[in-house]
This record gives C-alpha cells, sequence and structure tokens, in this order.
C-alpha cells in the first residue's frame, strides 16, 4: 500500500496535512528524520504510517505516560497491535511486555526513556525487530531545550546497536536546540523538516490587568464555544473554576493531582461540550485533539515561549477564528523572579536532599540501584521541616543529573495474585456467591496471576461479571480478608525510580557548569517571555515565529498590535528594507515618495530612522 492508501485504511482521511507525506516518504527512505510541527500538526501520523508499511516493531520513546496510553488505546482501537513499558510496571510485567514485543505481531511499543538503560530491556535488544527509533518530545534530548531530560540521552547508546533510522518529533524547538537534537541523536546527516508556524486562524491577544477574572469572563461571554483557561497552580484552577461557576459559565478544573477516574470523567464531560471550560494547569491539553476550542487564555504568564506556544496553539485547530489571550500585570513580573530563585536552590542544598530521600527511605550507601518507591513530598518534607517547592525543584535537578527518575502522579493499576493452588481453589468455601465469577473471570484473563501479582482491567472484569466497579472492589478485599488473593488496589502517586547506588557525601555529581547554563536559559527565556509582553510595536505572531527561527513572515493582520495599528510602523520598516535591498543600496528620494502611496509620508520617516541607526544607505536626490 501507499502512504496515503494506509492513512485512508486506519484513519479514514485522503489526504495528508503538510509536511507529513514528505517526513513520511524520508522515513521511508531510510532517512534519519527530525520534524517540527506545531501543536496539532499531527506528528503521530508522521511515524505510524511508516511504521505500518516497514516489518518489524517501531520503539516509540515518549516521557508523557498518559499520552502513552492513549495513542497506544488509540491504535488497537483502529485494529493495529501496540503496548506501553512504563513506570509503574514491576519487573515481571516489564519482561512479559518485552517478550511479546520480541515474539508477537506487535507493530508499536511505547517506552518511557529511564527504560532504555534498564538490563532487561538491554538484554532483549538483540532480539528485537526494530523497524524505527521514535523520539517524541525530542526537544527533551537538547540540553538547550526547555525540557532537558538525562534519560533521553540514552537514545544516542540505543542507536549504536539497533540499525534503524530515527524519526525524531517536537513541537517547539529553536535553530540551536534542533541541531543540537540530530547531533545527540546521531544523524547520518542533517535532515530537518519543519513546517510553517503560523496560525492564520489565531488572533494573540495581551492584556495588562489587574482585574485577570474580569477579563476572563469578558472573553468567555463574548467568544461562544468551548474554552481552556491555564493557570499555574492547583490551587488556583479550582478557586478560578468556583468564580467562573458562580458567574453563571459552565467551567471544571483539572490537574495531575486528582484520581484517574476524575481526570477521566472531567476530560470526556469537556471534550463532549457538556462542561463548557476547563481550568488546569499544564497538566492538561497533552494529546487532546479537541479541534473546537475556541480560545486559550494564560492567566499567568508561563515562564518560556515554547510552553505559551505549545498551549496557546490548542485553540483553533480546526482552522476557524479561535483566540489565545495573556493577562498579566506587575505582579506576574515579581512572581517570575521568585521563581527562578526557587527553582534554583543552591548545589549544596541539593546535595542534601539526595542524601535525605535516601535516609527518608532506609537506604544505605552503594545500596538502592532500580528500586521504585513510592514518594510523598509533603510527608518527607514535614519529617524534614523542608519547603517543598526548592525541594521539589532539588529533586528535579538531581533528575536532570541522572541519579534518579521522578514520575509524577502517576495512576497505578490495581494488582491480583490468587494465593491458592488452582487445584485447592475449588474446593474452598466462598462467603459471597459472586466470588466463584470473579475468580473465573481473572483466571480466563491474566496468565501468571497465580506467580506473581498482575494488573487488571477493573472496568473489563466487572462486566465480565455483570456488577459494578465499586462491588469488584468490595469482593476483592473481601477474598483478600479471607487469604484467597493479595490485592493491591489501585493508586494514584509520584514513584522514584533509583538510577545506582547511594553515593557518599562529596561524590554526588550536580555539575555546577550544567546549573549555571540552566538558571542562564531559564532566565533569558523569562526574559522573552516579558519581552513579549510588553511588546508594543511587532506583530504578536511574527515575535513568536521569530522566536523560533522562522524569521520570514507576515503580520498576522489579527493580533492586538496589528489591530490597534502599532505594528504600521514594523511593517513598513520591513517592506522599506526589502525594497532597498532590492536596488542594492542604490535609490532615489523621488523613487521613495512614488513607490509607498498613501504611506509615503510615514515611510519617509521610518526611512530617515533606518538611514540614522545605519541599516540602510543614504539615497541621493
Amino acid at each position: 500500500m501507499t502512504p496515503l492508501e494506509v492513512l485512508g485504511t486506519y484513519w479514514g482521511h485522503d489526504s495528508f496535512r503538510p509536511m507529513q507525506e514528505s517526513i513520511i516518504r524520508e522515513a521511508l527512505d531510510g532517512k534519519d528524520v527530525l520534524a517540527i510541527l506545531p501543536t496539532g500538526g499531527g506528528k503521530s501520523v508522521c511515524f505510524q504510517v511508516p511504521a505500518l508499511m516497514k516489518d518489524g516493531i517501531a520503539l516509540v520513546i515518549t516521557p508523557l505516560i498518559a499520552l502513552m496510553k492513549d495513542q497506544v488505546q488509540n491504535l488497537k482501537d483502529r485494529g493495529i497491535r501496540a503496548m506501553a513499558i512504563h513506570a509503574g510496571m514491576n519487573r515481571r510485567e516489564v519482561d512479559l511486555a518485552l517478550n511479546n514485543a520480541a515474539y508477537g505481531d506487535y507493530k508499536f511499543l511505547y517506552l518511557s526513556p529511564e527504560r532504555l538503560q534498564t538490563q532487561l530491556f538491554q538484554a532483549y535488544i538483540s532480539v528485537l525487530n526494530v523497524s524505527y527509533i521514535v523520539v517524541d518530545e525530542a526537544h527533551c534530548i537538547s540540553q538547550w531545550g526547555y525540557d532537558f531530560r538525562p534519560n533521553y540521552l540514552q537514545i544516542g547508546k540505543l542507536r549504536e546497536r539497533i540499525d534503524a533510522p530515527v524519526i525524531a518529533l517536537t513541537a517547539t524547538a529553536t535553530p540551536l536546540v534542533a541541531q543540537d537534537i540530530m547531533d545527540r541523536l546521531a544523524f547520518k546527516e542533517p535532515n530537518l523538516l519543519r513546517s510553517g508556524f503560523e496560525r492564520p486562524n489565531l488572533s494573540y491577544i495581551v492584556r495588562k490587568t489587574q482585574d485577570k477574572i474580569g477579563q476572563i469572563r469578558a472573553v468567555a461571554e463574548g467568544v461562544p464555544g468551548s474554552g481552556i483557561i491555564y493557570v499555574r497552580s492547583r490551587s488556583k484552577a479550582q478557586e478560578m473554576a468556583s468564580a467562573l461557576q458562580a458567574a453563571g459559565l459552565s467551567a471544571s478544573f483539572y490537574h495531575a493531582g486528582l484520581g484517574a477516574e476524575t481526570r477521566a470523567f472531567r476530560q470526556a464531560e469537556w471534550k463532549a461540550g457538556h462542561s463548557r471550560i476547563m481550568v488546569c494547569t499544564n497538566a492538561f491539553g497533552m494529546g487532546i485533539d479537541k479541534p473546537d476550542v475556541r480560545f486559550v487564555i494564560h492567566a499567568d504568564v508561563p515562564d518560556s515561549p515554547e510552553a505559551y506556544f505549545q498551549e496557546a496553539g490548542r485553540a483553533g485547530r480546526d482552522g476557524l477564528p479561535s483566540y489565545a489571550v495573556l493577562l498579566w500585570n506587575a505582579t506576574d513580573k515579581q512572581r517570575l523572579r521568585q521563581i527562578e530563585e526557587v527553582s534554583f536552590p543552591s548545589l549544596e542544598f541539593i546535595e542534601d536532599i539526595y542524601q535525605k530521600v535516601h535516609v527518608f527511605f532506609g537506604i544505605p550507601y552503594e545500596a538502592g540501584i532500580g528500586r521504585m518507591l513510592k514518594f510523598d513530598l509533603a510527608a518527607f518534607c514535614k519529617q524534614y521541616k523542608l519547603q517543598q517547592a526548592p525541594t521539589y525543584y532539588a529533586i528535579k535537578y538531581i533528575e536532570r543529573e541522572g541519579h534518579w527518575t521522578l514520575a509524577e502522579d502517576i495512576d497505578i493499576q490495581t494488582r491480583i495474585k490468587i494465593e491458592s493452588d488452582r487445584s485447592e481453589l475449588y474446593d474452598i468455601e466462598l462467603p459471597d456467591p459472586q466470588m466463584p465469577a470473579v475468580l473465573e473471570a481473572l483466571m480466563r484473563e491474566y496468565t501468571g496471576i497465580f506467580s506473581y501479582a498482575v494488573p487488571i482491567d477493573e472496568e473489563a472484569v466487572a462486566r465480565r461479571c455483570g456488577i459494578g466497579v465499586p462491588a469488584l472492589r468490595q469482593l476483592l478485599y473481601q477474598l483478600s480478608v479471607n487469604h484467597i488473593v493479595r490485592y493491591i488496589p489501585a493508586d494514584h502517586a509520584t514513584i522514584l525510580y533509583i538510577q545506582h547506588g547511594r553515593l557518599q557525601p562529596g561524590n554526588v555529581q550536580l555539575s555546577p557548569q550544567r546549573y549555571k547554563m540552566l538558571r542562564s536559559t531559564y532566565r533569558e527565556r523569562v526574559s522573552t517571555m516579558m519581552e513579549y509582553v510588553e511588546e508594543e510595536d511587532q506583530c504578536r505572531s511574527q515575535f513568536l515565529l521569530r522566536y523560533f527561527g522562522q524569521s520570514e513572515s507576515a503580520p498576522c493582520g489579527k493580533c492586538d498590535i496589528c489591530r490597534s495599528g502599532a505594528a504600521r510602523p514594523a511593517k513598513l520598516r520591513e517592506r522599506l528594507l526589502e525594497w532597498v535591498r532590492a536596488r542594492e543600496g542604490k535609490y532615489t528620494l523621488h523613487e521613495v515618495r512614488g513607490s509607498f502611496g498613501p504611506e509615503d509620508d510615514e515611510a519617509l520617516e521610518v526611512l530617515r530612522e533606518l538611514i540614522d541607526q545605519g541599516e540602510v544607505p543614504p539615497y541621493t536626490e
């Protein structure tokens, strides 16, 4: 089949989005390719189509567990065999999944990056028939990227053992980051395919205001359709949703601290249109393809243009007019400065946290490698009388240095192990008449359930038994009380995965150079965001596009600056520069006057500024 036929067969589309087919062709030709596509540009199709056209299994490396699960489920719904290995799975489960990947008829294996360096995965590399190495969120491999993750550096080493092309994808990468990605992934030759980042249907609006709730209400009441409001903290998400509800608006809130069922329900309600506005932290939005979002409002200034561009880009994916609104005031500037101080605690403090975490879990020196620990930040800080914010960022910095991996707010499935022997099970007198049906369903569905605790799908088991999930949980609890099964209920937790044995004080590598570089680049990104909100002359779209290396673009005509006319001198400036260059710097005042029509007088004023600044040579009379 051709790529278009594959697209039609599995996705039901009769044409590709911009750049998709070019990326797919490069991959099918066996070339390494870095694809930079904006949010909503259809990155997953770029690797899923070529992987379906080649023998073997595609390794898809992504740090986003929720997105990983969604994509695996979407592929399964299309009749495509796919699986995922992520934090929260025990060694036996991982071993079984890798065995299926090696010897089963699977097309996609999704992996979190920390899995690449485990002995278990390394043992399977030689028997995996890998078609492609797919690197999602590829900016995470770059030290210059806004979300660098040290585990991504293992992908470059993976290429030494797997002879397969790389398909790297990201929505946000500056030219410096793009080159760094290709270098670190050992591209055989540079191959960057970048879609234009213009969003002609999207109006960027920036408003300075002390009354953010009032502005949000005005936008929500003036723009029909669904919307997203991004805030920085979980508590603020709940407070703002309550305020909007009190004002008569349909709103809900979402953050990573909510349970899996609550998050799934609220997301489904919003996608279906039953809830109009979602107030959320940046935990919401990854992989959510709702095309008719009419507005995205940032009630707090993000700390990087990358994060802002990606989140704002979730508006108007259907191509219809939509709005990206950013609200700010002097408090935001002060808060961003404070965040820098909190986000970069001293290296001495960071090393102290490293030791305290090991003491907290009773891990002696040289021990702990490979342990997966359920980590409660609040309890840890309470025990050692620490502030949560700097402690959290210390833990994140230790993760950047490769000492451990922090998987935040992940959902751990219910696990069951049948303790009784199979032969004895039918002779046991069970206290509830529904228990035999539950045990039968578990034995039929889950191999290995007599050997180890396997994760189960509670909804599927409950459906098979003709009962609800709460009733199933009660039955499982009673079975555990009677020592018939070992019942490990579903959980929502943060997992700390220890990469190596505990190091002695003074031996913890924390790289002062990297610390200095990270703090400097953070400051630069914050500075760029403040330039963006304070900008008074340049088109908002052009500002963002230039940041990402797209220097050639026209003013959007839709943002607040273009509409106010403040961008007019900037437009004239560009036109004049191009006009003079086209004449190789040789022109007369008469030619200027005859070339800009009703803008002649303003053009002459801008031209004099360009001459004074030395950007163009003087005209001749």
